[in-house]
């Protein structure tokens, strides 16, 4: 439906409740048109004006929960869900979103409990799996997530979320092979998904198929939307089979498409480092600083460089800085402490530093 047929099924319901202002049926038409224009504002204010008539209303509880989570106001959302409960608590749906609440607050006994509510009152929608799967890979528990992936897939065999949500997860599990298998059926039944492609080329690059990997990397840059990502994985490649100077330039690229995003900056400044051109590593990593000041891991690549210059003085200045960001960094701890207890070392013994 086009924009001009849906607000002119919107003024006909505009007008349809002026007559009947009672009528909630058309208050829930009326909501979803708006919807599907993406005005938030004019769906919130249907579904206020809806509960005032009728406060009762499940679906207008279910939806004002959701549009306060799309807005992030998880406290609000979690309000008119539980509002919803009240009224029906065998609502799966109203389980579901509320396991969605949970699991943004990364509280995974309390999303999956809820999760697992929604399955008691449905256990054959795919989506309710996809989220309890989503939640175990979130927490690194990738065995749990694949085989709940694989419930969602043997209930709907084609949905795409699971099948490369499915794939991420065999990639960290190192079983590249059904990884590839995945993110192939993907991209069969959608050819123009830039993101799969782009799996697709990491994918066959740690499967040392250095061709088929640049190929599905120069699909991806064909693709409509930004390349800043294809650029990036496209370049890590390029450095996995040795063509370090493109991998240069794809990185510059990079940073030409997104001048403002740190990441392609520190991976280009890591491979000068590798190559021991500090200098330019060094100029990247302070303009990554620059840009992002809270980066505790550029602060200690950038302590790094200096290190390998000799320069420990600045190394140790830039360690603590990375520590000041991230005091419960253990690993960064440890290296701010061996430099520094080597650096008064050979204080105390004369020798130069």
């Amino acid at each position: 439906m086009d924009r001009n047929e849906l607000n002119k099924q919107i003024n006909d319901l505009v007008l349809n409740m002026a007559k009947d202002p009672q009528n909630t049926d058309n208050y829930h038409k009326l909501s979803e048109l708006y919807l599907q224009l993406e005005d938030y504002d004019k769906v919130m204010s249907v579904l206020e004006s809806l509960l005032a008539i009728k406060p009762n209303d499940v679906q207008a509880l279910v939806g004002m929960g959701t549009m306060w989570f799309y807005e992030k106001d998880f406290r609000k959302s979690l309000a008119y869900y539980n509002k919803a409960l009240e009224v029906n608590p065998k609502n799966y749906l109203i389980y579901y979103n509320m396991g969605n609440v949970f699991a943004e607050w990364k509280n995974f006994p309390k999303a999956l409990f809820y999760y697992n509510r929604a399955i008691d009152l449905n256990s054959t929608n795919p989506e309710i799996y996809n989220a309890i799967a989503l939640l175990y890979q979130d927490n690194e528990d990738y065995i749990e997530a694949k085989a709940y992936y694989e419930k969602a897939l043997s209930l709907d065999p084609e949905n795409l979320t699971a099948l490369v949500d499915m794939g991420n997860v065999c990639f960290k599990l190192y079983d590249y092979e059904t990884a590839l298998e995945l993110y192939k059926k993907v991209f069969v039944l959608n050819p123009d998904n830039k993101i799969v492609a782009i799996c697709i080329g990491n994918t066959l690059t740690l499967m040392k198929e250095r061709e088929k990997a640049y190929n599905y990397f120069e699909k991806a840059l064909k693709m409509e939307g930004n390349n800043y990502k294809a650029y990036i994985c496209y370049a890590i490649s390029l450095s996995e089979f040795g063509e370090y100077d493109m991998a240069v330039g794809m990185y510059k690229k990079a940073v030409d498409v997104q001048p403002k995003e740190i990441n392609a900056q520190v991976l280009l400044a890591n491979l000068y480092t590798n190559f021991n051109q500090l200098d330019l590593a060094m100029d990247l990593y302070k303009e990554a600083i620059r840009l992002k000041p809270n980066s505790s891991k550029t602060y200690m690549l950038l302590g790094n460089a200096h290190y390998l210059k000799g320069e420990i003085e600045q190394a140790i200045a830039s360690y603590r800085a990375s520590i000041n960001i991230s005091p419960e960094n253990d690993e960064y701890r440890l290296v701010y402490t061996q430099i520094l207890d080597e650096y008064i070392d050979k204080k105390r013994n004369g020798e130069a530093v």
